[in-house]
């Protein structure tokens, strides 16, 4: 009987939880977030120094500024970098790997702005369940002029959408979640549910006192496109799936889903828990 209570609940507005704060590449669109991290290997492979697929996603989820700086202050990256140059990679190395970033990413964006299945219905659920939509990214505005343009004909477009140049810092800074609740005028952030596919991400969420949501499959752990991960074994897709929630769940993710398709359900259970008194601890 009490599953049913829960059950009929779902169908009803909700009053506690009322806002959303989704990322974009991985969680929203860009089944992987293939996009940038080809991108931050090619800028550093220009300049002879090798960075791998992990290396380069480590950051993911940081403004793209920063996540160049954080690339190349990884140990065996620097250490490369000295060797190919015999000094260590300073600000000026940054800032032009930044300047090629943009343009390089800006031609490659529009192959990767596929909306991710499930993404449309879960949205319109939660919107007809009161919900307000916003949406952050560590993407300028001039990529993400690319990525929205996209995703409204597929049927997306939140109600907010802040990109790196709105807040002084980026994930895991809070700024931008902050800056989303003013637009969506809502308050207090407990009320909002950040939705991320990176640990940076969910770590902006719990710095602003949200509660959270990773992303596993789809986003930026697993790294692979719809077709890649469905030519994996039923195994391989477990273990990739099991290890990127674990990262999130690490980073202090109060849930872990596959995909946004799953979100609905997960904001039930927040709004039960608040209706209870529960806060994000």
């Amino acid at each position: 009987m009490a599953e049913m209570g829960i059950f009929e609940s779902m169908k009803e507005k909700f009053t506690h939880v009322r806002g959303v704060v989704l990322d974009w590449a991985g969680t929203t669109v860009d089944h992987g977030s293939r996009a940038p991290a080809f991108v931050f290997q090619e800028i550093f492979r220009s300049r002879g120094v090798n960075v791998t697929v992990a290396q380069a996603r480590e950051p993911m989820g940081m403004a793209k500024l920063e996540h160049i700086a954080a690339v190349a202050a990884m140990p065996e990256v620097a250490e490369a970098w000295a060797a190919k140059y015999g000094q260590p990679c300073a600000k000026a190395d940054i800032d032009s790997m930044y300047a090629d970033f943009l343009p390089l990413q800006l031609k490659t964006l529009d192959q990767h702005c596929g909306l991710i299945e499930g993404v449309v219905e879960a949205v319109a659920e939660l919107r007809s369940r009161g919900l307000k939509i916003g949406s952050s990214t560590g993407y300028t505005r001039q990529l993400m002029e690319v990525v929205s343009a996209a995703a409204t004909p597929q049927g997306y477009t939140p109600d907010c959408v802040l990109c790196a140049e709105d807040a002084p810092r980026g994930r895991p800074a809070p700024f931008l979640i902050y800056e989303a609740a003013r637009r969506l005028d809502i308050f207090p952030l407990t009320s909002i549910v950040k939705v991320d596919d990176t640990a940076v991400g969910i770590q902006a969420g719990r710095n602003a006192g949200c509660w959270t949501v990773g992303i596993s499959r789809t986003g930026n752990c697993v790294g692979l496109s719809c077709e890649e991960f469905e030519s994996l074994s039923p195994q391989e897709r477990k273990e990739k799936v099991d290890a990127a929630a674990a990262t999130l769940t690490h980073a202090g993710a109060h849930e872990v889903i596959e995909s946004v398709a799953d979100l609905p359900d997960v904001i039930a259970r927040f709004e039960q828990k608040l209706s209870q008194g529960q806060r994000p601890d």
